[in-house]
């Protein structure tokens, strides 16, 4: 765990603030590559993960970015209330589910709303590297696009173009154009609302882009509630106690009210932070952190999101 404290606090746009984090002690922070995220200990019980926004070669510093969601369960809107200059926070170091192949000829970045995070630190990394790439950066409105003083000011500025909903119709994005012909060896990065997102990825898909060439980041997992889930059975391998799972509950929730420890972050299927070993059983994967390898090996499970295929899982807990 790092102790770090917020040496600056700055409304970006309308709902986001910017956070600059910096070592409680001095010192410098543990390196971090472009797309990387820390978990943030926002309040007990509270641990989410915001991506770092600067550019990684700086160490005396991270900068998050924080949309504060209407529906929040407390760690945004803990953020943009409780945490101010001079408060301390507890962070994870950085891990990287959304890792820059620096391997590429050519990069075309698009960012929807709060998903500029990782792609700002990816740009801040393209251009050291002397990479060819273009920053598209969308919107509903000006006022709602965060970090438009330091995209402008940015060594990169004319990569830079902006597309807002409300602005002239030149200005709106046009994804089959700016797709069109991709060669061999273009790199397609996304980040954004999952809309937006899935947009950008089938029409880059219908331009010609193939699938190991687009990359994209999801702050949030599909809803994994789905008609017709039934209760399955938890086996936990180290006890031999078995605990049951009703069909309106996760297996992390069923896991926890049985005082079963278990580390937890994101609840959401991203993070991988309650990842578990299958012992026997077949899971039912609706993560977004393993591969599609990964779940096909059937040897590890999400209890925070993911069930069961079969009526019973034996985990190594």
């Amino acid at each position: 765990m790092l102790e770090v404290y917020v040496s600056r606090k700055i409304s970006e746009a309308e709902g986001v603030c910017s956070f600059e984090l910096m070592p409680a002690n001095g010192g410098q922070l543990p390196a971090f590559t472009a797309g990387a995220h820390v978990d943030v200990h926002v309040a007990p019980g509270f641990v989410r993960q915001y991506s770092l926004c600067n550019a990684p070669h700086e160490r005396d510093r991270y900068l998050i970015a924080v949309l504060n969601e209407p529906a929040s369960r407390g760690g945004s809107r803990g953020m943009h209330i409780d945490v101010a200059e001079g408060s301390k926070l507890s962070i994870g170091s950085p891990r990287n589910l959304f890792d820059l192949d620096l391997t590429g000829d050519r990069y075309v970045l698009f960012a929807g709303g709060i998903g500029i995070t990782p792609i700002l630190a990816m740009a801040h990394t393209l251009v050291a590297e002397g990479k060819r790439f273009e920053l598209h950066y969308c919107g509903r409105s000006i006022e709602r696009l965060a970090f438009i003083g330091i995209l402008n000011e940015a060594p990169f500025a004319n990569y830079v173009h902006v597309h807002v909903d409300d602005g002239p119709s030149e200005q709106r994005l046009d994804a089959a154009r700016i797709l069109a012909n991709p060669a061999q060896g273009d790199q397609l990065y996304v980040c954004g609302p999952s809309g937006f997102m899935s947009h950008i990825q089938s029409t880059a898909k219908v331009s010609g882009w193939s699938d190991e060439n687009i990359h994209r980041e999801d702050f949030a997992a599909p809803s994994q509630v789905l008609e017709g889930d039934q209760p399955f059975e938890i086996e936990l391998s180290r006890s031999g106690r078995v605990i049951q799972v009703p069909a309106q509950k996760s297996a992390l929730e069923a896991l926890l009210e049985h005082d079963v420890e278990i580390e937890t972050s994101c609840e959401q299927g991203i993070c991988g932070a309650c990842v578990t070993r299958v012992l026997a059983g077949e899971p039912d994967h609706r993560d977004q952190f393993m591969n599609a390898t990964e779940h096909a090996r059937n040897d590890s499970f999400t209890p925070c999101c993911s069930r069961s295929r079969s009526p019973r899982l034996v985990l190594d807990l």
